[in-house]
């Protein structure tokens, strides 16, 4: 009854009076709680850069050194809000918290459907990659070297300067060439020789040459060695391939690959090979005038050049 005669501003009064009082009751409990949280995330901080540093003195692989420190860290700090919500006495907010958390991560992934592929691609290489940093690999038609790996893209550098980031989910559904995963590649080129050469005359110079070459890799798995590839229209072509070490790939594939072509050459010219240009057949009909050909070798070529 007594409730009846107050006003409606004596109410309002007596119910913020009410909470001012339950308020400062519950205070210490969410000062605490605060503390919890500032303590646990400083905590976290520091265990993940103590254990960032062990991962990476143990472990090559950076991203997964990454990955595992950041999974320690965000693990800690849940730990430290679900510990402050308890201190707090709020752990009917806890429940609650985790499950808004769920479904905003749900709407989240629809609403950045490209962001979360990608790290979810990242965690997925983290644990199975085709690569590892410095690896020099192709990626549909970008090629490089791998020079950073992080949870959304792969850094590569080209061979021409140029950086490049793919998205991790391109990495992961896009078919992966590394060309340095076992430190071996095979390096080939064509030489072109006269019909009228000695085939094996030809093969046996140029497998001396490559077998004379100390930066080749030769062993029961990787040979190198020369075969007849094909009857061109004015040579008969010789391909030559051999083995190389990919740990600078190209000093491997590009300047060595040349060494061995002008040590070919030179070669071959010296012991008497001929190594033609492409003949181009020239055809005058009947109906056209005449072509006047002189060659620098004939008499008249001579007394012409003398006048």
């Amino acid at each position: 009854m007594l409730l009846l005669l107050q006003t409606p501003t004596e109410t309002i009064h007596e119910s913020l009076e009410n909470y001012y009082a339950e308020f400062l009751k519950v205070l210490p409990r969410i000062a605490l709680a605060l503390l919890v949280i500032i303590l646990g995330v400083l905590l976290a901080q520091l265990l993940t850069n103590f254990y960032k540093r062990r991962f990476q003195q143990k472990s090559e692989d950076p991203l997964m050194s990454k990955f595992l420190a950041q999974a320690v860290k965000i693990i800690l700090i849940i730990i430290a809000i679900m510990l402050a919500l308890k201190v707090a006495g709020l752990d009917g907010i806890a429940t609650g918290l985790l499950t808004a958390v769920g479904g905003g991560a749900i709407i989240l992934g629809f609403a950045f459907q490209d962001i979360g592929k990608n790290f979810l691609a990242g965690i997925i290489l983290a644990f199975n990659r085709p690569f590892n940093i410095n690896d020099t690999i192709k990626v549909d038609d970008i090629f490089g070297k791998v020079k950073e790996l992080s949870f959304r893209y792969s850094h590569i550098k080209t061979f021409d300067g140029r950086d490049i980031y793919i998205p991790n989910s391109d990495v992961l559904t896009k078919p992966v060439e590394n060309y340095t995963a076992d430190g071996f590649y095979r390096v080939d080129f064509t030489v072109g020789i006269g019909y009228e050469d000695d085939i094996v005359a030809a093969k046996k110079v140029i497998q001396e040459i490559i077998d004379a070459n100390d930066e080749l890799i030769r062993d029961k798995e990787h040979e190198n060695f020369v075969i007849e590839d094909e009857l061109a229209a004015s040579t008969v072509n010789l391909k030559v391939f051999f083995w190389v070490d990919t740990l600078d790939y190209r000093r491997a594939s590009r300047v060595l690959r040349g060494l061995v072509i002008r040590q070919v050459k030179e070669e071959l010219f010296k012991r008497g090979f001929n190594l033609p240009a492409d003949i181009k057949e020239l055809k005058i009909y009947g109906t056209e005038d005449a072509i006047p050909i002189k060659f620098r070798n004939s008499p008249e070529f001579a007394k012409e050049e003398k006048q």
